[in-house]
């Protein structure tokens, strides 16, 4: 039975003072922990502050929203997979769009990155993306499939049980417009596909598979009843806490 899995992701969004109200605000009303897990992925600044939050609170995981393949060196600018881990911080998100659109990640890049917060006992949040045009023309495949395949390559069955994958339409990311239930369970069904031929059904089973773009409190408990679907990545929504806090517990709404 894989455990729904709900992260925030906060973009390059908020100041420390507004984190602090944040955390202030959700603890001790997030769900059991065995019921939904949940995580915040938020800018590298503000992983002190949240890691420190998280070790009191156990019913939320730091994430981290991107990092280096290399653990140290002369990489100014860039964050260590290795620092990260000494942190405490439980996830990274790796791949979403934005970071493909903006920094050209490529699929060779992201893999090395996979790989190296898989080495550091971190869990890698792998996303990938799908634009309309190709939904358009029936040929989403090779955006949602290639790069699942691309970013484990060379992972190991063992190791890719505990990876999460992200299914984001860049489409529907901070637009307004979700995709249909039945689009994003289309779209996991083809990823979960995709793994059983990777790894075989029992481990595709274990890997948990999340949808982000455009996911609110109003839309939550829809998309979370799709059979392939673990969990979403709200964006926007997670921003403001009480909204935060009304999309992790979809169960009770």
């Amino acid at each position: 039975m894989r455990t729904p899995f709900i992260v925030g992701n906060w973009k390059m969004n908020l100041t420390l003072s507004e984190v602090e109200d944040f955390l202030s605000t959700v603890k001790g009303r997030l769900p059991d922990p065995h019921d939904v897990e949940c995580a915040i992925a938020a800018s590298s600044i503000y992983m002190d502050a949240l890691t420190k939050f998280c070790k009191k609170e156990k019913n939320l995981k730091t994430a981290a929203q991107n990092c280096f393949y290399k653990d140290s060196g002369a990489y100014t600018g860039e964050v260590s997979p290795m620092a990260l881990a000494d942190m405490g911080v439980k996830y990274v998100m790796l791949g979403h769009s934005e970071r493909r659109k903006y920094f050209d990640e490529s699929n060779k890049m992201i893999n090395k990155k996979v790989k190296a917060v898989i080495k550091n006992n971190m869990t890698p949040i792998i996303c990938c993306d799908e634009t309309m045009a190709k939904r358009k023309t029936a040929d989403e495949m090779n955006w949602v499939v290639n790069p699942v395949i691309e970013a484990l390559k060379g992972i190991s069955p063992e190791d890719a049980k505990h990876v999460v994958i992200g299914y984001e339409p860049s489409w529907a990311i901070g637009t307004g417009r979700t995709a249909s239930a039945a689009e994003i369970q289309e779209a996991c069904f083809l990823i979960r596909e995709t793994l059983i031929d990777l790894y075989g059904q029992d481990i595709a089973n274990e890997i948990r598979i999340v949808y982000g773009g455009s996911v609110n409190s109003r839309n939550v408990a829809e998309i979370m009843k799709q059979d392939d679907v673990d969990g979403v990545l709200p964006g926007k929504s997670s921003l403001k806490a009480e909204e935060f806090i009304k999309i992790v517990n979809y169960q009770n709404n």
